[in-house]
């Protein structure tokens, strides 16, 4: 069930908390169930004890009872105070002591003596109990139940908490003497707060949790501690409710009233953690000394939370290695331990732990640490351009010029332009005025409504700052309108930066990230000194070293995905009622009535029913007219100024407010971050380091071909050079009739074609506006991008507009910021590279395609001089703006005085030949698929496509011989392209009904292939391709069919596949059969799919992407430790999967890295490994015997494939593996 049914209106929601009636229902029952079999325990339940005994105290003791009445009240409510307070009296001297109130002990101590009687504790603990004395730490133990007649009790027993604040100023205490006190006697056989749940229950509580928790953190954030705690409240007065709150709830209030330094309410939080059957964990008893901490007198006050937490089995110095802190919290803490052990010291940072992987043994050798290479960059120049990034994500957004800006401004222009000023003025305060009656409307609800969950996420930013997200949404709509699920996603996603981002300025993590960044400047500035550290690691010793402050990761506090979306659809729909337009506004001839300026409108999308927000045309219109020159980003849009944060957690890396995830996810899932948090972080360092490295690389923008290219662009563009045109270049649709009825069959298609013909144009006409001008706003600048990676451990540069995984014209326009000098062989591979971005000598060796760019040097210098006007080689290349920026950089090359010395700044690439079936090829050992795929070393490089194209083309002779009709059909057309990306993508798990859907659309691209043949042709052709691979690549369909096997059976015993890699990274693939949730708008119902680890597993898709993503977490494994290996040889190193750049003059270098970690990763037994692990993970019997699918599962996972006799080490000879 997904979190937000909360926000739904009508009778399926919880009054006040926002959470669905029928996941509460079913503790309703159950508890109901249980309280028919235990009626004595039931009766006396401490809340009606407390009731009971009150009444009859208020009675007997008037003149002692300082309130009228006490009730059961919310407690954020300050004239409801805990029933269990003490009078607190001042004394003389400055000291306060506390008396305890004889009714309030009296009270407490008579609950707790009946409560241990009516569960059959011992008496003497009850007893025991009664006077008041100190546990021993021996009674921790589970002690059975004397007399074996008695009826054992399900309810667990859980131990008193100390009131440590007796004798204190400020504070309430349960115990009269002052001592620490907990209940004596037996204790439960299961550990209080560890309920057994089934898995719906166990995924509905986690649901449930993060959604209190996320409401906590905000009021936490607010500085209103008495929400915090009246929300707590209402699931902790219900037995039923009270199951799913954990310890983390209680803590977030304890935090709220820790700040206030309100150490009663801090004791009522311990007393009410005890009756939900809870234990304190570290951070709650960091709560508690943070609390004493601000409070002057609490001496007693910490010795006894300090005994109590020993008695827990916490150690003082876990506070400070374990707990994540904001602002003062930790001296405060570190306050009150000092206030009973003057001498304490923090404890030292932990030894760092050294990774033990196979793979990089020598790379973690100490011995063999180099030191870190340095940038061309000052300490100083580093410390200017650290200023700018933190500057920059301080706005959240930042506003650039558009490359479109050079085109003359228009009288019309001009009028466009007042009239949005104007309207934007209006909206403005429309949408002010319009959230500001929203949150009114909130806040004197009493009771809840479908909205009033949201009312805390409507109060973390100022006003305008809501404003500003929803104009800036309405700015960047297209004409085509966007769907309601995008837009509120990224409305509500907009909000949760701008928090994270002020929580962290207000945690005052920004000055300790200054200092520490500061000092990480050191390792990486040319003037710094040489340190044999990893960046990493020069950081941890670095935040080591800083000591007190804030910690730089901040606790938990994640939105779920559907809290998101519900609250993108309010401000949508905020948006879409406030924003109004007069209907007359370009027609003054017009009624002067205001009309919407976006309206909702459904379309069809596949077979979906989609509603989209759409402008109205005469919005479009004036934006059309004022043609904007300014374009507003996301500061994590844009590429960094500085070198990233390095990666040291799954929490903490990249950029330094902006929150970023270590690895990408399916909206919604939460699967591979649980995973990630269960690892050990030692297992994760090759990861975290080969990010680092990818990220540390600096880059700088290629002006000449920018230029070029940003010419064109303006002037209306060029598709064959992949240039988008604008959409005044767009197919005119035929003159609409004068009844739009009238239009027959053919007119109407060729308008839905002109339509969408237009939505694609604006599409990518805006993604290379995006991108051209972030480029042009970096063009004097040297920036980096930082990486992460997805669950498969594929690394992305962070900022999704510009960067080097784009297109031939983004790539063209990127250099590296280190020049190196191309050295003896570097002019060479410089025209190599050349010569392979043209497509023209695949099939030729190395030298041949060296000779053949010499003969056309004089083609190359024309390109290179001339590219627009002169004979234009360049343009008629596979990749013509990478070609033509190649041809620029061999005549700078050439012409200067000594080609070896030129510095050059400009990426090599060297490709993988098929990689994925490269690595099929090596598990494998596969002898003539190793041969097909380069793996053996070759006068000529293999292709591995034509080989298929020529197989495919010997079935369909024989078939035509034998009369096929669309075998005879096909002759002349079967070609090493019509095959290229089935056998490219059938490695990577394509069907055969997505393998015939490629056929089809090369066949497509041929002019003569008749079209009515298409079906029959592309059915028949992917079949033979099929064949050919099964035929050529024996052991790869052998891998690749018992993955899938094995796969299948695990997602039909209804689990996940879970694998580990060569590199330690844990894998889950994120495929369930999970049912949407629906969240009821007044807009429209939206669908939100939701998912968690609780749902039953999609066999089919399970089964299905488990060979690709086990390939795919291969070549990912391969990457990184060439990454890192090229790191120790000091080359700069980037990769786009299985493309590798480096400098001309390290080519050499790193294809000889490549190999050897290629050759290195497949020497380790990965499918016995795997194999392995799967055995241990899914088929170890939890009992005596095993079950029918474990018995079946192991049998397949055992039955590993045989290998063949191809020898590894070939490939460290093979030319054209990568190349």
């Amino acid at each position: 069930m997904s979190l937000l049914r909360a926000a739904l209106p009508g009778p399926g929601r919880l009054r006040g908390a926002g959470i669905p009636w029928s996941i509460l229902r079913s503790y309703s029952s159950a508890s109901a169930k249980k309280a028919k079999r235990n009626v004595p325990c039931e009766r006396t339940e401490l809340l009606q004890v407390l009731k009971a005994r009150v009444k009859q105290l208020q009675a007997t003791n008037g003149p002692e009872v300082t309130v009228s009445k006490v009730e059961l009240a919310l407690l954020g409510d300050a004239k409801c105070q805990d029933p269990l307070q003490e009078v607190v009296a001042p004394k003389e001297g400055g000291e306060s002591l506390a008396r305890t109130s004889s009714w309030v002990e009296k009270l407490k101590k008579e609950a707790r003596i009946q409560q241990l009687k009516v569960e059959q504790v011992l008496p003497v603990a009850a007893s025991k109990v009664a006077l008041e004395t100190e546990v021993k730490d021996k009674a921790q133990g589970k002690v059975k139940g004397k007399g074996k007649g008695k009826k054992s009790l399900k309810t667990p027993k859980t131990k008193a908490v100390a009131g440590w604040s007796q004798g204190h100023a400020g504070s309430h205490g349960v115990h009269a003497h002052g001592k620490p006190a907990v209940a004596a006697g037996k204790e439960a056989v299961k550990v209080p707060g560890q309920r057994v749940l089934d898995d719906k229950e166990s995924s509905q509580v986690k649901i449930l949790q993060q959604t209190i928790q996320s409401n906590l953190e905000c009021f936490l954030f607010l500085q209103q501690p008495e929400e915090a705690e009246r929300l707590l409240l209402m699931y902790h007065r219900s037995r039923s409710k009270r199951k799913v709150l954990n310890v983390s709830a209680y803590n977030i209030v304890m935090r709220s009233w820790a700040r206030k330094g309100c150490l009663q309410r801090i004791n009522s939080l311990f007393s009410m953690l005890e009756s939900a059957g809870l234990r304190p964990n570290l951070d709650s008893y960091a709560a508690a000394l943070e609390c004493m901490g601000r409070n002057p007198f609490c001496v007693k006050a910490v010795w006894r939370c300090m005994q109590q937490l020993q008695h827990d089995g916490f150690h003082v110095d876990e506070l400070f290695q374990k707990c994540l802190f904001e602002e003062d919290e930790k001296e405060k803490v570190l306050k009150a331990v000092r206030m009973v052990q003057p001498n304490y010291q923090l404890p030292p940072a932990p030894s760092p732990e050294t990774c033990k992987s196979s793979l990089l043994q020598d790379f973690y050798s100490r011995e063999k640490m180099v030191p870190y290479p340095k940038l061309d960059f000052s300490v100083q120049e580093l410390q200017e351009c650290f200023q700018k990034q933190l500057e920059l994500e301080m706005n959240n957004t930042i506003t650039i010029e558009s490359v479109e800006s050079s085109k003359p401004l228009t009288p019309q222009a001009i009028k466009a332009r007042k009239l949005l000023a104007t309207l934007r003025s209006q909206w403005h305060d429309s949408i002010l005025q319009a959230l500001q009656k929203s949150k009114h409307n909130m806040a004197k609800l009493k009771t809840a409504s479908r909205y009033n969950v949201l009312y805390p996420y409507l109060c973390l930013l100022p006003e305008e700052e809501y404003v500003g997200i929803m104009l800036q949404m309405l700015n960047t709509l297209s004409p085509q309108g966007e769907s309601l699920a995008v837009l509120a996603k990224e409305l509500g996603s907009k909000v949760y930066d701008r928090y994270i981002t002020r929580r962290k300025l207000c945690s005052g993590q920004l000055e300790k990230m200054r200092v520490v960044y500061e000092g990480y400047i050191q390792l990486l500035a040319k003037d710094g000194q040489p340190a044999k550290y990893l960046p990493r690691e020069y950081w941890e010793k670095l935040v080591a070293e800083t000591g007190f402050g804030p910690s730089l990761s901040l606790k938990d506090s994640s939105w779920s995905y559907v809290l998101l979306m519900r609250l993108g659809m309010h401000m949508l729909e905020l948006l879409v009622q406030a924003v109004k337009m007069p209907r007359n506004i370009l027609s003054p001839r017009l009624e002067p009535r205001l009309i919407p300026a976006l309206y909702h409108i459904y379309s069809f999308r596949s077979s979906c029913q989609v509603g989209l927000i759409k402008p109205h045309p005469i919005f479009c219109q004036i934006m059309s007219d004022a043609a904007e020159t300014m374009l507003t980003f996301n500061s994590s849009a844009i590429p960094m100024l500085c070198p990233p944060v390095p990666w040291t957690s799954p929490h903490f890396g990249a950029f330094f407010l902006n929150d970023t995830n270590l690895m990408r996810f399916v909206d919604g899932a939460i699967q591979h971050q649980l995973l990630l948090e269960q690892c050990p972080l030692v297992n994760l360092h090759p990861v975290l380091d080969a990010l680092n490295q990818l990220g540390n690389c600096a880059w700088k923008i290629n002006q000449p071909v920018l230029d070029i290219i940003i010419s064109i662009f303006n002037d209306k563009g060029n598709e064959k050079l992949d240039i988008p045109p604008p959409l005044s270049e767009a197919p005119k649709p035929p003159a609409a009739p004068s009844n739009p009825s009238a239009l027959d069959k053919a007119q109407k298609h060729e308008l839905l074609l002109c339509k969408k013909k237009a939505a694609e144009m604006h599409s990518l006409r805006m993604d290379a506006l995006y991108k051209l001008s972030i480029a042009n706003y970096v063009r004097d600048r040297v920036f980096w991008f930082p990486h992460n990676m997805d669950f498969r451990g594929r690394t992305y540069p962070c900022p999704p507009y510009f960067n080097h995984l784009g297109n031939d014209v983004i790539r063209a326009i990127l250099l590296f910021a280190e020049g190196r000098p191309l050295g003896p062989k570097g002019l060479d591979w410089l025209k190599i590279h050349l010569i392979n971005l043209t497509g023209l000598k695949k099939k030729n060796p190395l030298q041949e395609r060296l000779e053949y760019a010499n003969e056309i040097m004089e083609e190359i210098l024309d390109s290179a001089d001339h590219p627009l006007t002169g004979r234009k080689w360049w343009m008629n290349t596979d990749e013509p703006w990478q070609a033509l920026a190649c041809c620029m950089e061999i005549a700078k090359a050439s012409r200067s005085p000594d080609p070896a010395a030129y510095i050059s700044h400009f990426p090599i690439h060297q490709d993988g030949s098929c990689n994925g079936l490269q690595h099929y090829a090596a598990l494998g050992r596969d002898l003539i698929g190793a041969i097909s795929v380069n793996l053996m070393p070759c006068d000529a490089p293999q292709d591995v496509y034509s080989a298929v194209a020529q197989q495919v083309e010997e079935f369909r002779r024989k078939d035509a011989e034998h009369g096929v009709k669309i075998a005879q059909v096909l002759q002349g057309f079967i070609s090493r392209k019509v095959v290229k990306q089935t056998v490219m993508t059938v490695v990577y798990g394509v069907t055969r009904y997505g393998g015939r859907l490629q056929m089809e659309k090369r066949l497509k691209e041929i002019d003569d292939f008749p079209e009515e043949y298409l079906w029959e042709a592309s059915h028949y052709l992917v079949r033979q391709v099929f064949n050919s691979i099964k035929e050529m690549f024996s052991a790869t369909r052998d891998i690749q069919n018992w993955l899938t096997e094995s796969a299948k059976l695990i997602a039909q015993s209804g689990q996940t596949v879970e694998w580990v890699t060569p590199l330690g990274l844990p894998i889950v693939q994120p495929y369930y059969r999970s049912r949407p949730t629906v969240l009821n708008c007044s807009m429209q119902h939206l669908s939100v799919k939701s998912t968690h680890s609780n749902q039953k597993p999609d066999t089919v898709k399970q089964k299905n992407a488990f060979p690709p993503n086990f390939i795919h977490s291969l070549d990912s494994t391969h990457m990184m430790l060439t990454a890192l290996h090229c790191l120790r040889l000091g080359l700069t190193f980037v990769s786009v999967h299985d493309c590798y750049w480096t400098h001309a003059v390290t080519v050499d270098v790193m294809n000889q890295v490549c190999r050897q970690q290629f050759v290195a990763l497949h020497s380790e037994k990965i499918l016995q490994d795997l194999s392995e692990f799967m055995l241990e993970k899914y088929c170890s019997p939890g009992g005596e015997t095993t079950a029918p699918w474990q018995k079946k599962l192991m049998e397949q996972l055992s039955n590993v494939p045989k290998t063949g006799e191809f020898n590894l080490e070939n490939v460290m000879d093979s030319t054209y593996f990568f190349s």
